[in-house]
């Protein structure tokens, strides 16, 4: 396989993430940019948010403790950062009010803050350009930043954490974040061009209210990302699925990655078994680091739990906007046949360095309601074992501990209830 179609697919991979919801979070920030100089100050940012995604994403994958404490350290620091640069859109004289210590940081966050009226207009193109500050809103936007697990990205997540060269796996990390930055400027420079011509129609009030209106969806967003309500918010918002469309481009130029999906449909009708053909047997879960819902986080859900029972096994991680959509549907089929010999078992793989936290996961595990087993497979061990490269993905075994079924990514859940009541109804 030739690396540089390796590369090229991650970048395309990256173009891809402006149609997806893991955007959303980045944009009222990166479109603070529209109508200001492109070189000096939309540059800095996108590059600041590509140095910053790179630095997370590939250290992510180390898992030392001290790695996942720096990286909720930067969140946090990102989020002062940004919320100050939105305040400092909304009005100088509410950047003023913040506390002192942080107030001049505030004001040189946004052009014109520190000056008042004089410099209100968006498109202020007079205002001394400072692709120092810039860059600095660049790095706080991307150590936010956490794109949509998709096959691209699980491919270069699954590689990066297996051991790949840390340089490789930074440069791949980063060239990703190129691709996304390259979608990003295209629309700021469209916004540019859009406040002109609201420039011309409405004057300098127009500029006012954009300004504003900006400066109320980053505070918001910063407020939102804080909270943690940012993933329940926006998954299952963006322009489109882009998983279809990255395998297209990953069959293309790696076709020797032959990821396979279970490609067999079943009959529209709904009538027709779906093939289940064995497909080895159900790895074990000793690599696991950790347990949830089995009664302590050092006691692993025992070889007994499953003998006998047709396991369903949800490979996801709680800030992955895909997982997320994927997850009532896996907590709905483990309440279905929750009385019957049926165990659904969560093996969440962290993608950022946040997720690698064991009080994190479990955290999201009481929010998002699951109560079945978790297993915490920080190093990448039962993903390995099972050859994954997907989040989200559904293995289902049969009785005798044979995969006979699994799907990568969103969809396919009728599919997947329909194969659990085929197995269970077959001879033990």
């Amino acid at each position: 396989m030739s690396v540089a179609l390796l590369y090229l697919a991650v970048f395309a991979g990256g173009l891809l993430a402006i149609l997806s919801p893991c955007i959303l979070p980045v944009l009222p920030f990166v479109f603070t940019r529209s109508g200001k100089p492109f070189r000096a100050e939309t540059l800095p940012l996108l590059a600041g948010l590509v140095i910053a995604f790179a630095a997370v994403a590939g250290i992510g994958t180390a898992g030392a403790a001290w790695v996942a404490s720096a990286a909720d350290a930067g969140r946090t620091a990102a989020l002062v950062v940004l919320g100050i640069a939105g305040a400092s859109l909304l009005s100088p004289q509410l950047a003023s009010r913040l506390t002192r210590p942080i107030v001049r940081l505030g004001a040189r966050l946004e052009a014109g803050a520190s000056s008042g009226v004089a410099h209100d207009g968006l498109d202020d193109t007079t205002a001394t350009a400072r692709p120092g500050r810039a860059l600095i809103l660049g790095v706080a936007t991307g150590l936010l930043w956490a794109p949509c697990a998709g096959p691209i990205l699980g491919l270069v997540a699954a590689g990066a954490a297996a051991g790949a060269r840390p340089e490789i796996a930074a440069s791949l990390f980063a060239t990703f974040g190129a691709g996304a930055a390259v979608a990003l400027a295209g629309g700021v420079v469209a916004g540019g061009a859009a406040l002109r011509i609201l420039h011309r129609v409405a004057g300098s009030t127009g500029d006012v209210w954009v300004r504003r209106g900006l400066g109320v969806a980053a505070v918001g967003t910063a407020f939102v990302v804080a909270l943690g309500w940012d993933a329940r918010l926006f998954a299952g918002h963006g322009l489109a699925q882009t998983a279809s469309a990255e395998e297209v481009v990953l069959g293309r130029l790696v076709p020797d990655r032959q990821a396979t999906i279970s490609g067999l449909v079943a009959d529209p009708h709904g009538q027709a078994p779906i093939p289940t053909p064995d497909e080895g047997p159900l790895p074990p879960f000793d690599g696991a680091t950790g347990w949830l819902n089995t009664g302590g986080v050092d006691r692993p859900l025992s070889g007994d739990a499953l003998r006998g029972k047709v396991v369903v096994v949800n490979v996801w991680t709680f800030a992955c906007y895909n997982c997320l959509n994927a997850l009532p549907h896996v907590k709905a089929l483990a309440a279905k046949y929750r009385d019957q010999d049926v165990i659904v078992v969560g093996v969440h793989t962290p993608e950022l360095a946040h997720e690698r936290v064991p009080g994190n996961v479990a955290d999201a595990v009481r929010r998002l309601g699951v109560t079945y087993p978790v297993a915490l497979d920080a190093n990448y061990t039962v993903w390995r074992a099972f050859r994954n490269e997907y989040w989200p993905s559904v293995y289902i075994a049969d009785r005798k501990g044979r995969i006979r079924f699994h799907h990568f990514g969103e969809g396919r859940y009728d599919d997947e209830d329909r194969v659990v009541a085929q197995l269970l109804s077959e001879p033990r």
